[in-house]
């Protein structure tokens, strides 16, 4: 394995991990009524979540 196949795959790991979250951002920006109807509370109910407390809180 090169350098530069492994700075590649960090890069996409990177590029994976942002678009998650921004897409976790942009549904807890929804109602919470609307975010219980397609399910994503469920995501965030795991016991072992290491981001559970982060997004437990109301974001404003």
């Amino acid at each position: 394995m090169s350098i530069l196949s492994s700075i590649g795959r960090i890069a996409t790991q990177y590029a994976a991990t942002r678009a998650r979250y921004r897409s976790e951002r942009i549904l807890l920006s929804l109602p919470a009524e609307l975010r219980k109807d397609i399910g994503f509370p469920e995501i965030l109910d795991t016991p072992n979540s290491r981001r559970t407390a982060i997004f437990s809180s109301k974001i404003i």
